[in-house]
């Protein structure tokens, strides 16, 4: 029969055994904690983090992206210094020089990574897709899929809309500016942005101007978008805005090039007699009126312009290769010009 005094013998080796254990493990569990996985790395590491990632998730990403030397030195200072429940979801640039401290002061700060965006006047859907995708290390169909809602999606929460076809993209209504947004920041988001400040762009006063003239936004955001792909100095739009409601009005094909370009995908400005037969509602060479849509979004010189034209004896015009605009009166003088400046 085995005594108390015993087994009181035993239970003070063992707790002897765990405690000389733990005075030889802290000391390398420390120095696990407090060195950076490469002291003298300039390497900067854009490190994800997910919503509703574990403690032990985050730990073997951390160290399989070698910005730590161990996941358990990671996992039992979060939970001992009670950050564990501090870890904010997001994007975060960290370094292999950073020790965990520090890396676990960064992840619960709440400080997510931001970068800036440039949205280009005249950039249509798939260039803006193509950016955000590069931006945001997603697919580009991803951010397209997106990015080609149907405008009654966004109508409860953005007024402008409401006069748009319920089945339009947001083509015409992504606003050209920079922001600076999120590395983690979903696409829905980003586009909520620049549809927000459309809204503060087109002010009230425009707004007045839509309804004094008896047209839509929608009219006058798709007119912008072509004078945003056809015309660079702002006071050639007003010119050309004028030439396209008088055209629009007298039931003259507008016949712009651009349209053409939006169907095809080409960045090129050349088009083709073939091109020009192409089947589409958006073709301003076969259909009269208004293409189908905007072709881009336009920035705010263009859609003042088609706001505000300037009334002319033109009715033609054309682009040469470097940005000056020609006017003409008529075909004769159109054509002659073609032949000079379009060779």
């Amino acid at each position: 029969m085995v005594s108390f005094h015993m087994i009181g013998k035993r239970l003070l080796l063992f707790l002897l055994l765990c405690i000389a254990i733990a005075v030889l493990f802290l000391p390398f569990l420390w120095l696990a904690i407090t060195t950076p996985a490469h002291a003298n790395s300039s390497r900067v590491i854009l490190f994800q983090i997910e919503k509703g990632q574990s403690i032990k998730t985050i730990a073997r990403n951390l160290k399989d992206a070698g910005l730590i030397r161990s996941e358990w030195a990671f996992y039992l200072y979060t939970i001992s210094s009670r950050d564990a429940w501090s870890i904010q979801r997001g994007s975060y640039e960290l370094s292999p020089s950073l020790p965990i401290p520090r890396i676990v002061e960064i992840i619960t700060s709440a400080k997510e990574t931001t970068q800036r965006i440039t949205i280009r006047e005249g950039w249509n859907l798939r260039d803006i897709a193509e950016y955000l995708a590069e931006k945001q290390h997603i697919s580009t169909d991803q951010v397209f899929q997106i990015l080609r809602y149907p405008a009654a999606h966004f109508t409860l929460d953005f007024e402008l809309l409401r006069d748009k076809p319920a089945s339009a993209s947001l083509e015409g209504y992504l606003f050209p500016d920079t922001y600076e947004i999120y590395r983690s920041e979903g696409i829905e988001n980003i586009a909520q942005r620049m549809l927000g400040n459309f809204e503060i762009k087109f002010n009230q006063e425009m707004r007045a101007q839509v309804q004094k003239q008896n047209k839509s936004i929608f009219e006058i955001v798709t007119v912008a978008s072509l004078i945003e792909k056809e015309v660079q100095i702002k006071e050639d739009k007003e010119i050309v805005a004028g030439i396209i409601w008088k055209r629009l009005a007298n039931d003259i094909p507008l016949q712009i090039d651009a349209t053409i370009s939006y169907i095809t995908g080409k960045r090129s400005t050349k088009i083709s007699l073939e091109e020009t037969q192409i089947d589409s509602p958006y073709n301003t060479y076969t259909y009269l009126g208004l293409p189908a849509g905007p072709i881009a979004n336009p920035g705010l010189d263009s859609i003042q312009a088609a706001l505000y034209p300037k009334e002319t004896p033109y009715w033609y015009y054309l682009s040469t290769s470097d940005g000056i605009t020609i006017f003409s009166r008529t075909l004769e003088q159109h054509n002659i010009a073609k032949a000079k400046y379009l060779k």
